[in-house]
């Protein structure tokens, strides 16, 4: 089977930003293992972001456009946080709201259009499954609005807003890869010869949603406890 450049490029970058992402959640926060893995995830994720958009658009895959855009946007946003000083903002970061802010109204105007239809679903994916995504998006602008209003972020919020979206960025990949039709790990892992010697059971649906949902179990995690560590450190400090 042949692929084109760019697909491989995507495939590629898709997947060593998975396993970057799981490294970068091993080792401690801010330690040169998490440092470094970080770096790779964001480079891969960048790159595998823009591929899936352009193959999306050349495709005329209008529901996965979105989904490579927000990608970008999300994982750009938590390194540029990452990176800058406590209450540093620039004028791009007013540019950068309008790739939410448009993404979740088009996503919940759609929606809403597909249930006056009388469908439960488009292309695939359920209306539910719609709004939450229009949803995130929306928060995604509320908090750059936030943001920008205040100057900036700093101390346990900006690790917070960090941490979100490197999270959610790892969250899309994974329910693309792994929950993205034609059992695209086993595809994937046969082409090297791996697929045929491992056990079938580790390609199941079950296994699949376990490993899609632990990104969003993991940003649930590190929110409540950056919160509970900020609001000790602010009760200790009295």
């Amino acid at each position: 089977m042949r692929y084109s450049p760019i697909l491989l490029v995507h495939i590629f970058g898709g997947t060593l930003g998975l396993v970057s992402g799981a490294v970068a959640v091993v080792f401690r926060k801010g330690s040169r293992g998490h440092v470094f893995a970080g770096r790779v995830f964001v480079a891969s994720m960048l790159t595998m972001g823009a591929a899936a958009t352009y193959l999306a658009i050349v495709r005329h895959q209008n529901s996965n456009i979105g989904g490579g855009i927000l990608t970008f946007y999300l994982v750009g946003t938590a390194w540029l946080t990452a990176r800058r000083r406590d209450r540093e903002t620039s004028r791009w970061d007013w540019v950068a709201l309008l790739v939410p802010l448009t993404i979740g109204l088009a996503t919940w105007m759609n929606g809403v259009n597909v249930l006056r239809s009388g469908r439960t679903s488009q292309d695939g994916v359920p209306v539910g499954m719609m709004f939450f995504f229009g949803s995130v998006c929306l928060l995604a602008a509320a908090g750059d609005v936030r943001m920008l209003m205040h100057g900036g972020v700093s101390g346990a919020k900006r690790l917070a807003r960090h941490l979100w979206r490197m999270c959610y960025g790892l969250f899309i990949a994974a329910g693309s890869f792994f929950l993205g039709g034609a059992n695209r790990p086993l595809r994937l892992l046969s082409t090297v010869g791996l697929g045929q010697r491992l056990p079938r059971a580790l390609f199941s649906i079950g296994v699949y949603i376990v490993l899609t949902i632990v990104p969003l179990v993991l940003l649930v995690f590190w929110l409540v406890r950056v919160r509970l560590v900020s609001t000790y450190e602010r009760s200790d400090a009295r």
